[in-house]
């Protein structure tokens, strides 16, 4: 029963899109307000409650699972391209806004990975008990 899966993702979906529609208007702003981001946290207060939880286990679950795992990288790509032309057509400033903002981020990187006690490292893969990796010769699986 996969599709109830979906359905249930469909469901959040237009909810979400309806009330952001409201809520653009409740503001005054001729767009969507977090009708996506609305959407994802209906599906997710759906899947963790009781009344959903046949919708989200078993085979429906492998719907939910599909879908949440290509909405959130499309809906990250879609709004990451509409700021890019919001940026543009806002002019110098707030394109050197966002590549400051993008130069900071990777500055960080290092140092949040610092964050926390060290640990062992993780084994090579060809280590791992139990696991027998055979190389294969060719590639592309031909």
């Amino acid at each position: 029963m996969i599709i109830y899966g979906v359905a249930l993702l469909s469901a959040c979906l237009l909810a979400g899109l309806y009330v952001g529609e409201l809520l653009g208007q409740l503001l005054g702003v001729q767009a969507n307000v977090g009708g996506v981001g609305i959407a994802m946290l209906l599906l997710v207060l759906a899947s963790g409650s009781q009344r959903f939880k046949p919708l989200v286990t078993g085979a429906s679950a492998t719907g939910v699972n599909f879908w949440s795992a290509m909405y959130i990288p499309i809906v990250v790509a879609m709004a990451a391209s509409q700021n890019v032309v919001a940026a543009v057509d806002g002019g110098l400033l707030a394109l050197l806004a966002g590549v400051a903002a993008v130069v900071v981020s990777f500055a960080l990187v290092p140092v949040l990975s610092r964050i926390g006690p060290q640990s062992e490292p993780l084994p090579p893969l060809d280590d791992i008990p139990g696991k027998t990796s055979t190389p294969s010769k060719t590639r592309g699986g031909v």
